[in-house]
């Protein structure tokens, strides 16, 4: 999560196992624009290490699409150990899937780019650093970032387990996700009942195969993720608290989601 790592994290809805249901439409969504949730950066090893930001940015148009703009910005730091990480996502909300992906990674160990554009009507992605066109695995396609505001959409009411084949990328296709029981969990702005979401997440380059991530998304209507904890490069086991909203100067109208 560092959004690739503390999550990862996506057409109809794949069935297998139960059938959340489809998203709402967009003006009952539960986040807008001007949405902005700061977290606390933790590793099992050093405590508190950095902070990071969700954020909801927009209308702006791509493609002819009006779209918003999903941001999530991380700075860790462990002794000289840092590390950065910047994902945008372009979200049609009327559709819920993207036009397009950018991330950016620096890590003691490693750098990495992608920028990745969406062509619906072709049935294509392309990686904008070099690589070529390739198909998608979903005609409602979404990336790790925009996967985490899918997840929020979902009814959470009861225990269940399913797949969802909703990546860009075929290769990242089944997710699985487990829906368990309820948890409270105490932040620096108080104490959140909770869902306790799990997702089997496909990502070669950080889980060699696959990997588990696990949210806390808060009950209430807003589906805020209180807590998000997977791996992250270097640092190892990553969690990310929430700790406050943020009042963009932006959006002076937003209201922060209580």
């Amino acid at each position: 999560f560092p959004v690739r790592t503390a999550l990862v994290l996506v057409a109809a809805l794949a069935v297998p196992r139960a059938m959340p249901g489809q998203p709402p439409s967009a003006d009952r969504l539960p986040f807008a624009v001007g949405e902005a949730l700061e977290y606390s950066v933790h590793v099992t090893v050093g405590g508190t290490v950095g902070s990071g930001q969700m954020r909801v940015e927009g209308p702006t148009v791509e493609r002819d699409v009006s779209t918003w703009r999903l941001v999530f910005d991380m700075r860790a730091a462990r002794g000289p150990i840092r590390a950065v990480d910047r994902t945008v996502s372009w979200l049609d909300p009327r559709r819920f899937r993207i036009t397009r992906f950018e991330k950016t990674e620096r890590h003691p160990l490693s750098r990495s780019e992608e920028k990745v554009a969406v062509d619906l009507a072709a049935g294509t992605w392309r990686d904008e650093v070099g690589e070529r066109s390739q198909p998608l695995g979903s005609q409602a396609p979404l990336d790790e970032l925009s996967f985490i505001y899918y997840l929020r959409t979902l009814p959470l009411d009861r225990d269940t387990t399913f797949e969802v084949s909703r990546h860009f990328d075929p290769a990242r296709n089944p997710t699985v996700i487990r829906v368990l029981g309820e948890e409270l969990v105490e932040t620096p702005v108080g104490i959140f009942r909770t869902r306790i979401v799990e997702m089997d997440v496909r990502d070669p380059k950080r889980y060699r195969g696959s990997g588990t991530v696990r949210l806390n998304i808060d009950v209430a209507d807003c589906r805020v993720p209180v807590r998000i904890v997977s791996r992250m490069p270097v640092l190892g086991t990553t969690t990310l608290l929430l700790t406050g909203w943020a009042s963009p100067p932006r959006y002076p109208g937003a209201m922060p989601c209580t």
